[in-house]
């Protein structure tokens, strides 16, 4: 004899089935959004997209034979500690502002316009004390964002 079976127990699992992978797949969907976010900074209420150069190789190269960059967009230069920096334009193709903050991520000093160099000796444009982070931006930036001596960097490096 053959017992038919109740499918009104099974329609509710399956509905809470169908919930949770629909939850997970959101939930997906958005870890991947988040993970796939580039890192930025915000200076005086302005956020920026940074390329991140951390490593002696990505430092020195840093801007270098880039010819264009997003005004939104910078490149953030991260030191293991905190002593006078100086920075230099060669083969940089594009004016730059140059902003070093110290360990606490304080504005130290700025170095406004900084100008391309193509010849071989090029200029230094050195901090007026210790930084532990310098964040490159078009030249003109530091103006429009009116920066002075302790404003603070927030970092979102993920």
């Amino acid at each position: 004899m053959h017992t038919p079976i109740n499918n009104t127990c099974a329609q509710p699992r399956l509905y809470m089935l169908m919930l949770w992978l629909f939850i997970a797949t959101a939930v997906a969907a958005l870890c991947s959004a988040c993970a796939s976010e580039q890192p930025s900074v915000t200076l005086n209420g302005s956020r920026y997209t940074v390329d991140i150069a951390d490593t002696d190789a990505a430092r020195t190269r840093g801007l270098m034979f880039v010819d264009s960059m997003a005004d939104d967009h910078g490149m953030l230069f991260l030191f293991p500690d905190a002593r006078p920096r100086s920075f230099w334009m060669k083969n940089t193709l594009i004016p730059l502002d140059i902003i070093y903050f110290d360990s606490d991520l304080r504005l130290v000093s700025v170095s406004r316009n900084a100008r391309p160099c193509k010849t071989a000796r090029c200029g230094n444009y050195p901090s007026t004390g210790p930084a532990k982070y310098v964040l490159e931006l078009n030249a003109g930036q530091a103006d429009r964002l009116q920066l002075k001596p302790g404003d603070t960097l927030t970092l979102n490096l993920h």
